[in-house]
């Protein structure tokens, strides 16, 4: 009798649908749960008020309306991007330091065709590090980084890199994991040294998903500001933790486009770059 092979692919999809059917299960019956408590009348009336303000509606004043709060938003914006910039721009330095060794393939010495005792000793403490880095939120690294330095843009850029290190490390190795070794093989018959090897066999082949990757999490990092602005890390995010507070709806309204905004840019510069690598 023939031996059934495991798959992968249909094990995950039964594991899937037992862990919504389980989720739901908890949520209902043991949590008893109800949604219709969602949509109840005092629910329905809170949020009818919120959206009214949103938009202006019974507002005596509405801040989106207003010259002088567009050019103060404007300021914000401005160093919104600041940090963005400065946190993946710290980030993707680290990351390129230290995503070499991180590789396991370099780590064994299949790419580089040649093995170091202290390459598996590098490759798990780089490892370690960027687990460490994702492992812890943001938000917690940008309350730590808050009691040493003053409130202000560089706290707030170094704890998001601090967290976007990690997974930019991670996945910008995993690239260097899947790269095709037989290039390299063919630089190192032709005599190639390490260095040759990686500058003219390994980032050539890896640099366009390197910015890919790069920024998709500069993306990721500019709508994360509104987080580390909530512990006075600076840019839209504190200013629109102040407006919910005294619930300035119409400058909620004025910061949300401001964020959509610099969304639309990150992801035209993302457009374009990839366009200019291909």
């Amino acid at each position: 009798m023939k031996k059934r092979k495991f798959n992968f692919v249909t094990f995950s999809l039964y594991f899937a649908i037992l862990l919504v059917i389980g989720s739901w299960y908890f949520v209902i019956g043991i949590e008893k749960a109800s949604l219709a408590e969602l949509f109840s009348r005092h629910n329905l009336e809170y949020a009818s008020k919120f959206f009214k303000g949103l938009f202006g509606i019974g507002q005596a004043e509405v801040a989106f309306l207003n010259r002088e709060n567009w050019s103060y938003a404007f300021e914000l914006t401005i160093e919104t991007l600041q940090m963005s910039i400065m946190a993946i721009g710290f980030s993707t330095i680290v990351m390129f330091l230290t995503v070499i060794p991180a590789a396991h393939n370099v780590a064994d010495g299949t790419l580089t065709l040649s093995k170091k005792w202290y390459r598996w000793f590098l490759f798990g403490f780089i490892r370690l590090s960027y687990i460490f880095s994702r492992a812890i939120p943001e938000l917690v690294w940008a309350m730590i980084i808050i009691f040493i330095f003053k409130p202000g843009i560089l706290p707030g850029a170094i704890a998001l890199a601090l967290h976007n290190f990690g997974i930019l490390g991670k996945l910008c190795a995993e690239v260097i994991e899947d790269t095709d070794s037989r290039p390299i093989r063919n630089l190192a018959s032709a005599g190639a040294n390490q260095a040759q090897i990686l500058m003219y066999g390994v980032f050539p082949t890896v640099l366009p998903k390197f910015l890919t990757y790069i920024l998709y999490r500069w993306e990721v990092i500019m709508r994360t500001t509104i987080v580390v602005g909530f512990v006075g890390a600076g840019g839209l995010g504190q200013e629109f933790k102040l407006s919910m507070s005294f619930f300035h709806y119409t400058e909620i309204t004025l910061l949300l486009i401001c964020y959509i905004l610099l969304v639309f840019l990150a992801d035209f510069i993302s457009e374009k770059s990839r366009f200019f690598v291909k």
